[in-house]
This record gives C-alpha cells, sequence and structure tokens, in this order.
C-alpha cells in the first residue's frame, strides 16, 4: 500500500495542521463590526494563535458561512462557544478540519485537459528530462496522482518517474493510499483504461496495486509548508478558487519556484492565472503554465 508521510508538523488531534500567520479581514463591505463579527473574528484570532491554522486566507463569506452551519450542527450559539469545545474535543477538531476542505475529485476530471498533458506536455518534459519528478498538490483522495500515474505507465515513463501527492485531510489521504472508488469516479476513465488499470465493476473499482504504490502520499499544508522540487510538473486543481487572491498570489510565485525551468503548472478549469509573467510563469495552453527558461 502507498505510504503515507505525515507533516513535519505533529498531528496530535490533528490541531496542529497549520495554514498561515496572516491578520484576519474585517467582513468585506463593511467599516464597522457587529457582535457577531467580532464573535467570529476572536474565533478566528483563538484558532490561529492556537492551531495556527488561519482562516483569513479563504475567502470570508464561504468559511465563514460553513463553519456557522457546522456549529449550528452541534448547538453551538456562538464562535466562542463552539471553540471552548473544539479545544477540548479531538473530534470535533476533526471534523473541523475536515470541513475546511474541499474534497470533490473524479479520474480524468475534463477529459481534454488531460488529453493535452499526455499528448503534447508529457512528451516534451520527458523529452527533456527522462526521469520525471512531478507533484499532485491538495490531491484529495487521490483520483488525479493515480490519473497522473496511468497516463505516465502508457508513455513508458512510470518506472522512472516520481509522483508525490499532498493534502492537508490525513482522512483523504488514507482513502487515497486505498486506491478503491465509486462508480461515479470513474466515470470519465476510458474504456480501455478501465479495463486494464482497475479492478471490480458495478458500484466499486479499484486501481492497480502496482499502480498504487507509485505514488508517495503525505500530508502537506500549502499555505505554511515547503514545497520542495524542483519538479517538472506539478498539479494544483480546483483548489485555489477557494482562497484570498492575496493567498493565490503568494501560492503561485511558491509554485513557479518549485518548477525547474521549463517544468509545467496544470491548473483546474476555472483558475486562469492573470498576468503569469509576474510569477515567473508563461502561459503554454489552456490552463498550463510553463516556468519561464529565462
Amino acid at each position: 500500500m502507498p505510504r503515507i508521510t505525515p507533516s513535519g508538523k505533529s498531528a496530535c488531534s490533528s490541531a496542529r495542521r497549520s495554514l498561515s500567520t496572516m491578520t484576519g479581514p474585517l467582513p468585506a463591505g463593511s467599516d464597522q463590526t457587529t457582535a457577531e463579527d467580532e464573535d467570529f473574528l476572536r474565533f478566528v484570532g483563538l484558532i490561529r494563535s492556537s492551531t495556527r491554522i488561519d482562516l483569513s486566507q479563504y475567502k470570508e463569506a464561504q468559511m465563514r458561512r460553513r463553519l456557522t452551519t457546522l456549529r449550528h450542527k452541534h448547538g453551538y450559539a456562538t464562535f466562542e462557544a463552539y471553540w471552548k469545545a473544539l479545544s477540548g474535543s479531538g473530534a470535533l477538531m476533526d471534523e473541523f478540519l475536515d470541513r475546511m476542505t474541499i474534497n470533490v475529485s473524479e479520474f480524468w476530471r475534463n477529459p481534454s485537459r488531460w488529453d493535452v498533458l499526455a499528448s503534447r506536455f508529457l512528451p516534451e518534459l520527458l523529452a527533456e528530462s527522462p526521469r520525471l519528478r512531478c507533484w499532485s498538490a491538495a490531491c484529495s483522495t487521490g483520483e488525479e496522482p493515480y490519473t497522473l500515474a496511468v497516463l505516465l505507465n502508457e508513455a513508458g515513463a512510470l518506472s522512472r518517474s516520481q509522483i508525490d501527492a499532498t493534502d492537508l485531510d490525513r482522512t483523504v489521504l488514507a482513502k487515497a493510499a486505498q486506491g478503491t472508488y465509486p462508480a461515479r469516479s470513474v466515470k470519465d476513465v476510458p474504456k480501455k483504461m478501465l479495463d486494464s488499470y482497475f479492478e471490480g465493476s458495478g458500484d466499486s473499482y479499484a486501481i492497480r496495486k502496482d499502480i498504487r504504490e507509485k505514488i508517495s502520499f503525505r500530508q502537506h499544508n500549502l499555505l505554511d509548508d515547503a514545497f520542495g522540487g524542483p519538479y517538472d510538473l506539478i498539479i494544483c486543481r480546483n483548489v485555489m478558487i477557494y482562497f484570498t487572491e492575496e493567498a493565490k498570489s503568494g501560492l503561485y510565485r511558491r509554485f513557479a519556484e518549485a518548477l525547474r525551468p521549463g517544468g509545467i503548472l496544470f491548473v483546474g478549469s476555472t483558475e486562469q492565472i492573470f498576468s503569469p509573467g509576474d510569477y515567473g510563469l508563461e502561459s503554454a495552453d489552456t490552463f498550463f503554465y510553463r516556468r519561464s527558461y529565462a
């Protein structure tokens, strides 16, 4: 089974998984705070000082709505009361962290983009570097890195390639390492690939063991942990839309720094990078960006 490596920070009750050290903003469109605003901002500060998780890196309205629903679910009238419960319950903290992360993934999501990766960019990258280093960032339950592994295997390059797959949420990493998926996750897998690389049928499909063993899963915090590299290919799709513009800008810069010159960043279908040159990137195709050689 693929190995799951913890982040460099202790995961005791999962509370030490950090995101950033920024300060929290006032609610959008308001110069004054209400009592409810103050309650939420105190919660943001308590979370940041006690766990180093910075909710202000996420879009405030979405995050606040998600957490309000969560505290109401458990019957807490205020964020202050919810924090007191969180700080004393590992189970509640794990649920809180799970709600913060977005775990929607499929094999071959947006198939035409994967076709471009397979037909154009993988051959180009392999021509320059026969041993590819690849990173699937915020990989969720693993469909993305497994899709990449299948494409590399079809290109005859998997055995000499490295695929790192990371996520903040250890629960989804455990699911990814198991490599078993419901039918809806494989609906876009080409039939030839489904027959060749998956076992099972009907409601459950498992990726082949030899493919699973090529992925190195690791807990990693995009907004705080070191990126490593240099990588030939970084895939980070359908994650950036949940972050603030400032957080996204910092991440794009760090992704570029983690790529070798000529390396490719593959982003999601709603995540076009405006002014990629500001980050040392250049547009290579729709949703593909290349680190500049200069």
